[in-house]
């Protein structure tokens, strides 16, 4: 009985590590960086490939976008979680 509430305690214990990697990966500037120069290479090489005009300017758009709204949205989750009690 005791040695099976550690082995649930342990597990609980490994669960949380795993989600407090994954917390940390979702807003770590790494991820935020690779997703926007992926962003970026695939807008460009769509831009590009399209012969439209000023391609490496305009494959800003989209990592701009994505940049905003990754820092509007912990915001918006505040008030969200404030406004509905949680």
């Amino acid at each position: 009985m005791e040695k099976d509430l550690e082995n649930r305690i342990q597990a609980i214990e490994e669960r949380n590590k795993k989600v407090q990697a994954d917390k940390a990966w979702e807003g770590s500037f790494v991820r935020i960086f690779s997703i926007c120069i992926a962003t970026y290479i695939v807008a460009l090489v769509l831009l590009y490939t399209l012969d439209a005009n000023y391609p490496f300017f305009n494959a800003l758009v989209p990592v701009v976008g994505f940049i905003l709204s990754t820092q509007s949205l912990p915001f918006i989750k505040k008030i969200w979680i404030n406004k509905n009690n949680l």
